[in-house]
């Protein structure tokens, strides 16, 4: 099946602006649940409920860069040299600059005013440090491993779009059966499976899903309301399997490539696909639809951008902000590492020859 290539949609900037909103959450999440880990019981408390939904439930972001890539690029007429010189650039040439300028960064904070992002100064640890960066491996900077994941997917994507622009949506549903079944069995269950299935898993399984979704007609999925219900029951489910599983010594998240999070994400990109369907109307809240279209294309456009520099905001504000309140001191974190970083892009993409490599669409 060929597509043609489409007008910008709305709720493609909608959904990327939540994956990068997700994104956040779940690096917040990584600092700040220590603070209520030991207040998990028979009952856990609220703020460890509160800390583990964040956790979860949000853990989305990547599977939604992921389906976007698939929905905006699967099925079309592309040749692989085309595609890759377009996708290639736009991701190597901002991993390459913010990599370097947040090295810089590091080691000066590190040097002048007692961050943590390397110990020592001489040539050898500040190359390592700077290598570390770019393997993920640095303080500030273990977000970077997206770029390889994206990376890899890019690559193999060619492939796959052949097949997807000459079949029928029933055989990529095939595709998407099996690859449901390596969600299951790889990636929560955490059992192999006795047929190997290494074609089928994520996060490849993952662009298709995006393709399918965007272009499947089928009523229920198409419905509004259970798509509500599959995000619903997913978030839900997602919470009682790690309660279960949880200690006071240790809160288990489930991997972004399993099955609750695989239909949740499903959920989430259909509900946003079909929300108009409801026929709700906010008449009160009319003056704000403007303002709220405004943010979700800026977070959209530069949601790439934002990946690469909020790993060195969270450092940042983890060791200055001090810790009050559970949830107040989550919000504030999150809060500022949004507007630090959404500040940052914005401001930049105002500064010729500089605004090409930022990582802004």
């Amino acid at each position: 099946m060929t597509v043609a290539k489409s007008k910008r949609i709305f709720y493609f900037d909608a959904l990327r602006a939540l994956a990068i909103i997700c994104v956040i959450v779940v690096h917040v999440y990584a600092v700040t649940r220590t603070y209520v880990m030991a207040e998990y019981d028979v009952i856990p408390s609220l703020g460890w409920i509160f800390s583990q939904t964040l956790g979860n439930c949000f853990r989305i972001g990547v599977d939604l860069f992921l389906m976007l890539a698939g929905a905006l690029s699967l099925g079309r007429v592309w040749t692989i040299r085309e595609f890759l010189g377009k996708k290639i650039p736009r991701i190597v040439s901002p991993f390459i600059f913010w990599g370097l300028i947040l090295s810089a960064i590091g080691i000066l904070l590190s040097y002048y005013f007692g961050f943590k992002f390397l110990y020592s100064f001489d040539a050898y640890s500040i190359l390592k440090f700077v290598y570390g960066a770019f393997m993920s491996t640095s303080p500030g900077f273990t977000p970077y491993w997206f770029f390889w994941m994206i990376l890899g997917t890019y690559l193999i994507m060619p492939i796959f779009n052949k097949w997807l622009a000459n079949c029928e949506l029933g055989e990529v549903e095939y595709f998407l059966m099996i690859w449901l079944i390596t969600c299951l069995f790889d990636y929560t269950l955490n059992m192999s499976f006795p047929i190997k299935l290494s074609y089928f898993t994520s996060p490849i399984g993952l662009t298709v899903l995006g393709y399918y979704l965007r272009h499947t007609e089928r009523k229920i999925l198409n419905n509004p309301y259970f798509d509500l219900a599959l995000v619903l029951i997913s978030a839900i489910g997602m919470l009682v399997i790690v309660c279960y599983l949880s200690s006071p010594n240790n809160m288990v998240t489930l991997d972004r490539y399993s099955l609750p999070m695989a239909l949740e994400v499903a959920g989430i990109f259909l509900l946003f696909k079909n929300f108009e369907k409801f026929n709700l109307h906010f008449d009160a809240i009319k003056p704000l639809e403007n303002l709220f279209r405004k943010l979700v294309a800026y977070l959209a456009r530069y949601s790439y951008g934002i990946y690469l520099i909020q790993g060195m905001f969270l450092c940042i504000y983890a060791k200055i902000l001090p810790y009050g309140e559970f949830y107040s001191h989550v919000i504030a974190m999150f809060i500022l590492i949004v507007a630090s970083s959404l500040i940052t892009m914005h401001l930049l993409s105002k500064v010729p020859y500089v605004k090409e490599v930022i990582g802004a669409k």
